[in-house]
This record gives structure tokens, C-alpha cells and sequence, in this order.
């Protein structure tokens, strides 16, 4: 075999483009394999990368698993073979055994997710992982600021985060508002575009205005964009080279458009031919970059069609041998179901979040100054701990809090937060919630731990699909590889009078299906400040909902309890103690149900047992259990609507499990199934008040 023959002056070298050439030709037989797997009912799901091998492995020679870091999609097998991963690895994904190193068997094949190789854990929705690329980027940024060596030591200086998707995922609003963020932070983040002209059976210019992405983001500020034929390896090597050292050089982003194909269908769920003609497709075929790779290296570096047939005929075999060990891989294991839903390093639900107040100043303070102190105290403990969301810093040119007291929170929650800490620590956000959310978990994802607040919860739906498919099952999905232990702050709640339908929803049910979450929602100062720092201190994702009526109320005020008050998720407590019947509620409707339960008791109705549950998820389900046996009555009570609300799960428990401890049916008392509306005499009516919680005790009590 010749070494450099027909070389060009300034080629790559032609061990470069062999090495290049085993990645690409790798990763279409592993695909061909799988397919063939999956026609068999040998494996469970497949979805190809072909057609996109050959701007893959040309772009990996840049890159290195040890220094940067990949945020991929599922068309990057090539990527992965070319940072490491094995066909032995990959078919253990597909076979969902439990040896695959990228899930565990959890999440389905092609979701490369290596630690060891700088894989972030990745999810199927498309373009979530653009706002954990920006989060990671900007974590690594803060880390290598941190005081300690070895924080510093874990983010290289001149480190490379990639992200990748397909032209159809650059229609996802958080595509665009990752690159807002990127651009502004001057961030080390190389986005790659893989467009092979389809979004399963979208083309480009229906998905795109005028068809090409690159000349959509040409204008962005400080984004460098790179146009390139993805199929043709040479000129793939040197665009994608030019943006690495762009990026490396601590220029900012860049974004590479890489002209790809897709000569396969979308998956073996979809058939191409319904919706490509056959021109179409035998042009995709033609520009088959192995087809054009192969051609380089016969014409340009003199390799033989011999030489070629063997590296063929080898990596096939080696790809069959990994394809039948890893058939033989067992599947998990039944009993471990469970495994990684939640943390079992840093359990929120322990004693070890189990204290006393040490109150030092006797003074009462409201549920917004003991949230603030407790966020002060931790930020103090933890350097890792960086608080942002819409207007949470004290002002965002920090050269002004010379002049202005500051913001620090539409609620000022986070007043002054930034005045001690900085703006490194403390800082807004743009106004976008899916913004907020997406790059909490990069950050997290590196060891940060993120307190972000999302300003009303009635505005928090954008971060949804970020909380829901990426945040609580990050850890699990990723086989126990990935975590990320953000806490969410959300003022929620109605009794506003005024707030209307959108400064009113609670909508803790939404997050207390969710299974990785943890929820919590305090009722008093004191309760407050011991769970949020319990849920700044464990390892899991929570949803920590502050209840606005309740900020500044006097009723609930409590003296400043010391910077290691914990209370653990899960416990309940009895505010006030009965034998005639069992209040269970949470949130704002506690006080409510005191005072009708004082209004009984003074009247001479019965004595009621109150318990707030704090924690929803978990919730305290001995408390409520020993609760209705000594008193046979139960009545759930919660703000939100009553149809398929939060208190039916509660309700539901209590007929299955202690049916026969009961007295008297179990009933609800919560909001009308109707938004909250403005005018305050509709506010009354809709939201439970003292009065419909009365009437509900005594008609059980009279049953």
C-alpha cells in the first residue's frame, strides 16, 4: 500500500484518513447490523446515522474525549466510535442489557451517554441539550474561577463544548434561545448543524425560512458561521478545524452547517419512499460520503480496492463478534426498577435533615426574610451555588449598585444576594423560562448547584419539557452516570386579590406526578427556611413552590433559626392536635383550616387534627395514616382545582388503605374547576375559603 502517492502539498496525512475511514466505515456496519437486529426482534428500537459518518469523523480529529465535551443526537454514532465507544457498547444498548453503559437498559439505543468519554447523558426531545450545552459551557467558566485547584483542574481553558442536532431541531425555540445566550456570554460552544434536508419527512425549506440556517444566524453578534459539503471529508476536516480553533482560542461560538444525507429512512418506523422520489434518493446515494471517502483514498492517497475490501471484511466480523456477545448480556435485573430515581447519596427523606432551631435573635422575621437568609447562609457554606433567573440580581450592571438599592427579586426574595456575592453568583437571566431551567441542568451536570427562580409560577410552562423529560430523569436515564441537583424556586399560589389567572395557578400536581422530583411547599418562615436548605443540600431536582399570600403574612413569622436548620422531605407536621377528625393540606389553605377548625372548637362542633404536609412529594403518608385511625374522618384540602387535583391521590389512599378505620366518606375541599379570576368577589367563590372549609367539617362530623 502506498503512503502518500497523488498526495497534494498540505493533505492530511493518510494514516489521519484511514484511522477516519475505520470510524465511518464502523458505524454504518454497526447501523447495518442493527437494523438486521431489529427485523429479527433481536433488539427493540433503531435509528441510523448514515449518511452522516463522514463530517463526523472528520470533525473528531479535532477533538478530544479527555478536554471537551459532546451534547449529541441520536445521528452521532459515528462521533461516539471516533471518541471511543466500542460496537461491543453500542449493541448493549441496543439489546437494553444491563451492562450498557449509556443507560443501563433505560433509555433506548443511539443516546450515547459516556461519562469516561465526555458524552452527556442525552435525552430524545429535540434541542433541549442546546441550553445544557450553554450551562455546561458556562460551568466550566465558573469552575476554572473557583478558588480550589481541583475545581479549577475539571474544566480545561482552551475546553470545546459540542452540540449537535438535525436542520428540523433548529425550528425549537430553545435552539435560539441557547444561541442568545452563547453569544452574550462569548461562550466555548461549537453548534453543529447535521442537515441531510429532512425532519423525518419535513424538508429544510419547510422547516426554514429562505432554507439554509446558516444564512438565518449570519447576523447573530459574535457568532462565527461555517458553511461546509459534510459528505466531502477534506473540506469537512479543515472548516471543522477552523472552528475548533476559533472556539479554542476563547473567541466565542461558532456554528458549523454541515450539507449531509440521509440515504437510510428516518428510523424502522418510517419509509422514506412514501415521501422522496427516487431521484431524490439516488442522489442522496451518490454523495454517500464512505462512497467519497473510498474514492479519496484510492485516487488521492493510492490505497488499493484490495486494501479497502479487507478493512471492509475486518470491521465487519468485529462488528458481528460484538453484536453476538452483547446478545448474550442480560437484561436488568426486574427488582432494580428504582435504581437512580432519586439520589441515595445525599437522601432528603433521612434523619441527617433532621434538626432543632437555634434561634439566636428573637426577633420574627417573614417567609421572604428567612428564604433570603437561608439563601445567604448556603451561598456562605457552598461556593458551588450560583442563584439566576428574571430579575433575582440586585441590578445586572453591577457599576449601579453604586447608586440604586437593587431589585433582588420581584418579591426581593434574593435582595442583596448579589451585593455580597457578586454578579458571578447572582445574576439575571433573559426572559425565558425554558432558558432558566435548560442550563440549571448543565451546570448541575458539572457539580454546580443551581438555585434558580422562576418568577411566577404561572409563566414556568416553557420549562416544562425541560423539567419533565430532562431534569427528574436525568439520573435515572443515564444509569445513575448524571445528575442534576437544581433546586427550581416558584412563587405560586392565588388569594390575591387581584391576581387574576395569571399571577393565581398553583399547579403542584403537574410536578408531583413527576417521578425524580422532589416538591415542597411551606406554609410558615420557619418551614421555609429548614426546607430550602434541605433541598439545596440534597443531590435530587426539586420544585420548590413559595406560596406568595404567605410572603410577608404576620401570622406565620418566625424567629431566624441558625444557618444548619434542616427538615427532611416527607415529614408532616400536626399544627394543631384533635380526636374528632383529620385535616390534611398544605400551602396556604393551612391557616384556613386552623382558623374553621377554632371556629368549631369554639362553638363547641368537635376538636380537629390539622396536618400540613410540607413535603407533597414525598409526602408523609404515616402522619396521615395514624392521623384518620385515631379519628375516622378525613378531609383533604388544597388550593388548585378539585377535578384530578393533588388532594384525589390523598383521598384515594385513604379509601384503599384504611378503609376500615373510617367513620364517614372521605372528602375534598379545593378550588372550583375554574381558572382564578381577577374581580375579588369571583376570587372568593372560586378559591376555598374558612367558610366551605367549615361547612365540609361539619358535614362529616354529622355523618
Amino acid at each position: 500500500m502506498a503512503t502518500v502517492a497523488k498526495n497534494e502539498p498540505g493533505a492530511l496525512p493518510l494514516a489521519e484518513v484511514l484511522d477516519a475511514y475505520r470510524v465511518m466505515v464502523t458505524s454504518r456496519k454497526v447501523d447495518d447490523k442493527e437494523i438486521q437486529l431489529k427485523q429479527q426482534n433481536l433488539v427493540f428500537f433503531q435509528i441510523n446515522g448514515v449518511g452522516h459518518e463522514g463530517f463526523l469523523a472528520a470533525a473528531s480529529r479535532h477533538l478530544s474525549a479527555e478536554k471537551d465535551w459532546f451534547f449529541t443526537y441520536y445521528r452521532d454514532r459515528a462521533l461516539a466510535i471516533a471518541l471511543g465507544m466500542t460496537p461491543y457498547e453500542i449493541f448493549l444498548g441496543s439489546a437494553g442489557a444491563a451492562a450498557g453503559p449509556d443507560s443501563a437498559g433505560r433509555q433506548m439505543p443511539n443516546h450515547f451517554g459516556q461519562k469516561r468519554l465526555h458524552l452527556a447523558g442525552p435525552s430524545s426531545p429535540t434541542g433541549t441539550q442546546c441550553l445544557q450545552a450553554v450551562g455546561f459551557a458556562e460551568a466550566g467558566r465558573y469552575l476554572r474561577a473557583m478558588e480550589k485547584a481541583a475545581e479549577r483542574a475539571q474544566a480545561a481553558p482552551d475546553e470545546v463544548v459540542w452540540v449537535s442536532l438535525g436542520d428540523g431541531t433548529t425550528s425549537q425555540g430553545e435552539f435560539w434561545e441557547s444561541l442568545n445566550t452563547a453569544c452574550n456570554g462569548r461562550l466555548p460552544v461549537l453548534y453543529v448543524i447535521e442537515d441531510n434536508g429532512y425532519a423525518i419527512s419535513v424538508p429544510v425549506d419547510a422547516q426554514t425560512p429562505g432554507g439554509s440556517i446558516s444564512k438565518l444566524v449570519s447576523g447573530f453578534p459574535g457568532l462565527a458561521v461555517y458553511e461546509v459539503d459534510g459528505c466531502d471529508f477534506a473540506a469537512s476536516y479543515r472548516v471543522a478545524g477552523e472552528a475548533v480553533a476559533k472556539v479554542r482560542a476563547g473567541q466565542g461560538p461558532a456554528l458549523i452547517h454541515a450539507h449531509v444525507v440521509r440515504p437510510y429512512s428516518h428510523s424502522l418506523s418510517d419509509d422514506e419512499r412514501l415521501y422522496k422520489p427516487a431521484a431524490e434518493r439516488e442522489r442522496e446515494a451518490e454523495r454517500d460520503p464512505i462512497r467519497s471517502t473510498a474514492t479519496l483514498l484510492r485516487e488521492r492517497y493510492g490505497v488499493s480496492a484490495a486494501e479497502l475490501e479487507r478493512i471492509d471484511a475486518e470491521l465487519q466480523a468485529e462488528v458481528n463478534d460484538a453484536a453476538e456477545r452483547a446478545l448474550r448480556q442480560p437484561q436488568p435485573a426486574p427488582e432494580t426498577w428504582a435504581d437512580w430515581i432519586y439520589s441515595t447519596a445525599a437522601d432528603p427523606t433521612s434523619e441527617r435533615f433532621g434538626s432543632r432551631p437555634e434561634a439566636t435573635d428573637p426577633a420574627a422575621k417573614t417567609m421572604v426574610d428567612l428564604l433570603n437568609a437561608c439563601l445567604r447562609d448556603e451561598m456562605a457554606r457552598d461556593e458551588r451555588i450560583v442563584v439566576f433567573g428574571e430579575d433575582v440580581a440586585d441590578a445586572s450592571h453591577e457599576q449601579a449598585l453604586a447608586e440604586v438599592k437593587g431589585k433582588g427579586g420581584v418579591f426581593k426574595v434574593t435582595f442583596g444576594l448579589q451585593r455580597r456575592y457578586g454578579a458571578r453568583r447572582v445574576f439575571n437571566s433573559p426572559l425565558a423560562e425554558a432558558n432558566i431551567v435548560g442550563r440549571a441542568v448543565g451546570m448541575a451536570m458539572r457539580g454546580l448547584k443551581p438555585v434558580v427562580e422562576i418568577q411566577f409560577l404561572d409563566y414556568i410552562w416553557p420549562a416544562y419539557m425541560q423539567i419533565r423529560n430532562e431534569l427528574a430523569n436525568l439520573r435515572w436515564r443515564s444509569g445513575g452516570q448524571w445528575s442534576a441537583g437544581v433546586v427550581v424556586r416558584v412563587p405560586a399560589g392565588g388569594y390575591l386579590k387581584g391576581g387574576g389567572p395569571y399571577h393565581s395557578q398553583s399547579g403542584e400536581v403537574l410536578f408531583t406526578h413527576i417521578p425524580g422530583l422532589r416538591v415542597v411547599m411551606p406554609a410558615n418562615a420557619l418551614d421555609a427556611n429548614g426546607l430550602l436548605r434541605t433541598a439545596i443540600r440534597c443531590d435530587d431536582p426539586v420544585i420548590f413552590l413559595e406560596h406568595k399570600h404567605l410572603y410577608r403574612q404576620t401570622h406565620n413569622k418566625a424567629p431566624y433559626p441558625g444557618p444548619e436548620y434542616t427538615i427532611p422531605f416527607g415529614k408532616a407536621a400536626t399544627v394543631r392536635a384533635g380526636r374528632d377528625l383529620t385535616v390534611i393540606t398544605y400551602g396556604a389553605t393551612v391557616v384556613r383550616s386552623l382558623q374553621a377548625a377554632k371556629r368549631l372548637a369554639d362553638t363547641g362542633g368537635g376538636e380537629v387534627e390539622v396536618i400540613d404536609l410540607r413535603s407533597l412529594a414525598p409526602y408523609d403518608w404515616e402522619a396521615v395514616a395514624a392521623s384518620v385511625k385515631k379519628t375516622g374522618r378525613a378531609l383533604v384540602i388544597h388550593e388548585d382545582c378539585l377535578s384530578f387535583g393533588y388532594g384525589a391521590e390523598i383521598a384515594a389512599r385513604i379509601a384503599d388503605e384504611l378503609f376500615l378505620d373510617l367513620d364517614a366518606p372521605v372528602r375534598r375541599v379545593a378550588a372550583k374547576d375554574s381558572f382564578v379570576a381577577y374581580a375579588p368577589v369571583l376570587e372568593d367563590v372560586i378559591l376555598p375559603q374558612v367558610e366551605t372549609i367549615l361547612a365540609a367539617m361539619k358535614q362529616l362530623l354529622a355523618f
